[in-house]
């Protein structure tokens, strides 16, 4: 026998029913607003480094086809976080621009916090990036806390 077993434990959930359903209803929303968090973040990013953002290179950036950016970018415009005309580049309304900062705030302190454990800073960016959108504010704060301390 090992030390660590990898196989999931049986164990039982003493939650209450709606705290369990409030704790799954955070996690959908989250990952509803994953994308779009991804999308303006990443946006932000290459207007930044290469003075605009264009489908083809949020498509590159991301792994996926222009039809697929298109799609998400249409959504998006209609949610109000970008402004974009056909085959030109894409620009953050104030809206956009307010959320791709606080995922970058938030992507920050996740980061640091991951490194201040000791995580190697490759290893700490990839997890930041999923973390960074399922987590509270108040753990957020814990995490910024004892980085500040480290």
């Amino acid at each position: 026998m090992t030390e660590f077993d990898p196989a999931p434990q049986a164990t039982s959930d003493d939650r209450p029913a709606d705290l369990r359903a409030g704790a799954f209803q955070g996690v959908r929303e989250a990952r509803r607003n994953e994308l779009a968090e991804d999308y303006v973040e990443l946006i932000a990013e290459l207007i930044h480094d290469q003075g605009e953002a264009r489908p083809v290179d949020i498509a590159a950036r991301l792994g996926v086809k222009v039809p697929t950016v298109s799609k998400t970018l249409d959504r998006l415009a209609r949610e109000g976080l970008i402004t974009r005309a056909k085959y030109r580049s894409v620009f953050l309304t104030d809206a956009g621009r307010a959320l791709a900062k606080e995922c970058r705030r938030r992507h920050e302190i996740v980061r640091h916090f991951l490194i201040s454990l000791g995580l190697d800073p490759e290893t700490a960016e990839r997890d930041a990036e999923g973390i960074e959108h399922h987590v509270s504010e108040r753990t957020l704060a814990l995490f910024a806390a004892f980085t500040n301390r480290s």
